[in-house]
């Protein structure tokens, strides 16, 4: 039953050695121009992975992607991972002291990522650690 069914892809974007990287807006064009030609109206949503890159580089794809009018009745939103939680990990660090300010870091990628699902989102307006997520070599 597809209307009962999400569709989870990572956040397809250029590679970590490709020398000219397109914009956000550019992916985010090909993105919905990708999905309008292969998604089923059917199909409630589409909620991306980050695919290893920055927290605040998802907001800001996913943003770009929530700005194109498109044909898709489908819902485009995020199911971040390492995108929502690193930062707050790294704030966090196992210390009682620190769980505040980690919380407090949670809550601005939430709030980055639920914009971003609208098409709202002011990049850079909510804190991140702004590192790469990409791990060379990875193996699930």
């Amino acid at each position: 039953m597809l209307e009962g069914s999400l569709l989870k892809p990572s956040m397809t974007v250029a590679g970590v050695d490709c020398p000219n990287k397109p914009t956000p807006a550019e992916v985010a064009a090909m993105t919905v121009r990708t999905l309008q030609r292969s998604i089923p109206s059917a199909m409630p949503g589409v909620t991306f992975l980050s695919g290893g890159i920055s927290e605040e580089d998802s907001s800001v794809y996913l943003n770009e992607i929530n700005k194109i009018d498109r044909v898709g009745p489908w819902a485009l939103t995020f199911s971040f991972s390492r995108a929502m939680q690193s930062s707050c990990l790294k704030t966090w660090d196992g210390k009682p002291e620190n769980v505040k300010a980690a919380q407090a870091q949670l809550l601005a990628r939430a709030r980055a990522n639920g914009a971003a699902s609208l098409g709202i989102y002011e990049p850079g307006s909510e804190p991140s650690l702004q590192e790469a997520l990409y791990v060379a070599n990875y193996v699930y």
